[in-house]
């Protein structure tokens, strides 16, 4: 006799496709099986990215290291109180942001990439390897401790608001971003107390960032837990240092340096 597969079932199946499209690498296996249980599909690579489960009412979707993922779609509903995990429930009918999954998946991989705990420097910086695009920026960002990693995020996202298609890497520890052909134009730096902001050709920036710098045109904006982030006057100055030549990694003689 046929039997009509389950919601649940075609949810699932829908979701592991989604996985493999955003990780062509990525490895499913069976675990926690029991004689009348077939156990659950868990997905890795270099390490958890998420385990898929049904229950009655939902398939829940568990990423190990959620707390640490962007999440701008707000796709994670389920254990929101935990100090790692985040999940996602969906419920009969519902569809998931398939754009949007594909990124956590992305995001989850290139995290696991840069080590499970990645070691602070001095100031509470996080030692990433240097890298180019946007993974190596993620994982810099996801291990930035405390308030430093939303604020992270919150700096990432208006970044990539103002200026689109911006290029982005690692360098020294650092959160590095540029024009393509321009070189860069901005980077961060987490210290003790607060985030350091670089404009590396700061003093061509109207109004001029407050931060001086030993640096000829090098300027800084501090950015401290209860600091209230004007964002609109940060965009203009993204937008202006995204127009203009920026630093080119030390060929110039007049350019900046790094943090």
């Amino acid at each position: 006799m046929f039997v009509m597969p389950d919601w649940r079932e075609d949810t699932l199946s829908r979701m592991r496709t989604l996985i493999e499209e955003a990780d062509p690498d990525v490895v499913e296996e069976r675990k926690w099986a029991k004689a009348t249980k077939p156990g659950i599909p868990v997905w890795s690579h270099d390490g958890l990215i998420c385990t898929g489960e049904t229950y009655k009412q939902v398939v829940k979707l568990t990423f190990g290291r959620g707390a640490f993922l962007k999440d701008p779609a707000r796709l994670f509903n389920s254990s929101l109180k935990g100090n790692a995990r985040r999940a996602i429930d969906i419920r009969e009918g519902e569809v998931v942001d398939a754009s949007a999954f594909k990124a956590l998946v992305r995001e989850a991989v290139a995290l696991n990439r840069a080590g499970k705990k990645p070691k602070l420097l001095s100031g509470g910086n996080p030692q990433i390897a240097k890298g180019d695009g946007d993974a190596p920026v993620q994982a810099y960002i996801a291990a930035m401790p405390g308030w430093k990693r939303d604020m992270g995020r919150r700096l990432d996202a208006l970044i990539a608001r103002a200026v689109p298609g911006v290029r982005k890497a690692v360098k020294w520890n650092s959160p590095f971003y540029g024009v393509r052909g321009q070189g860069w134009f901005l980077s961060f730096h987490c210290f003790t107390k607060y985030i350091k902001v670089g404009f590396f050709r700061g003093t061509a920036l109207l109004p001029l960032p407050p931060g001086k710098s030993k640096s000829a045109e090098m300027r800084y904006l501090d950015i401290y837990e209860k600091h209230l982030l004007d964002e609109k006057q940060l965009a203009n100055w993204l937008k202006q240092a995204a127009s203009i030549p920026g630093w080119d990694g030390g060929s110039r003689r007049d350019g900046g340096v790094p943090l």
